[in-house]
């Protein structure tokens, strides 16, 4: 279902390059070895219906870069479970071959490809959060009517969980320890179990894979997970969490004003500054059995 393209003769990007540096400390100066993490464009693609149309371009490290797509492509509404017929390294001709690991074509089992048009402020993003404002919270309001803040807390957590998840997070994130470059994002379960975790230069593109190798698994959504970022807290973010079901989303730094925004309106427990035994809460206090609840 999922196809790499076969093995091909050609250099294919890892996520992590190797150079070398000048180190200078005080009074000495030694050339070594560095280890960078990897930042290579991404082209997304959709095929349905016999079109082929290129839908977004992101920079991203190399690696899930499936998951990736899916996860992409199902957070701005684009896809919905089972409408991934196939994804693909791109084989066009007209590519050079250590391009085409840079280029993702997803077959959908449609007639015709989906509206693009909540997609063209994605068509080239970057590895930080992109810029967003009212018309795309009112978007995400349009394919979300039913903001989680109705319903009752599927479930709390206590402090003492969260404060250990940013460790069990830095543990589990092996290219930043190589080359201090990534963001990670982390997925647990309320007793704080890490039940997955994936890494890139772009903390939404972390997210995104985590979202896509549960969506090609069939294991969305994440109504009972936590969700941490190792940054801050963006629109991004959010919206990726509110249409996966994420019910309490942690970041180690700040959020934004409109990922409170986001958080408040569709009943989103918000963390952030979450480090050292301590964080704040921007909405949601509900599900975080703190004082007399804890």
């Amino acid at each position: 279902m999922y196809d790499d393209g076969g093995e091909r003769p050609v250099h294919r990007p890892g996520a992590v390059t190797r150079i070398r540096v000048r180190q200078v400390s005080g009074s000495a100066v030694r050339d070594r070895r560095d280890d960078l993490a990897t930042e290579e464009p991404l082209e997304i693609r959709l095929l349905a219906g016999g079109e082929s149309r290129t839908v977004a371009i992101t920079m991203r490290t190399p690696g899930a870069d499936f998951e990736l797509a899916a996860g992409f492509l199902y957070g701005e509404g684009m896809i919905g479970p089972g409408d991934i017929a196939a994804i693909g390294y791109c084989t066009d001709e007209d590519l050079a071959p250590e391009e085409r690991y840079n280029t993702v074509t997803v077959r959908l089992n449609l007639p015709t490809l989906p509206d693009i048009a909540t997609l063209e402020r994605h068509f080239l993003t970057s590895s930080a959060c992109g810029v967003c404002g009212t018309s795309t919270l009112e978007a995400l309001r349009d394919r979300c009517p039913s903001p989680a803040a109705s319903a009752a807390p599927a479930f709390t957590v206590a402090p003492r969980v969260l404060y250990g998840l940013p460790h069990l997070l830095c543990k589990a994130q092996s290219g930043f320890g190589r080359t201090g470059g990534l963001h990670a994002a982390g997925l647990f379960t309320p007793d704080g179990t890490l039940a997955g975790t994936r890494e890139d230069v772009g903390r939404h593109n972390a997210v995104d894979k985590l979202v896509g190798s549960a969506l090609l698994a069939g294991r969305l959504p994440f109504d009972r997970h936590i969700l941490l970022v190792s940054g801050r807290a963006s629109y991004e973010i959010m919206q990726k969490a509110v249409t996966a079901g994420v019910q309490i989303v942690c970041a180690v730094s700040a959020p934004s004003s409109l990922a409170v925004d986001v958080a408040r309106e569709f009943g989103v427990t918000l963390v952030g500054f979450l480090r050292e035994e301590r964080f704040n809460i921007y909405s949601g206090a509900e599900r975080i059995t703190t004082g007399d609840d804890a």
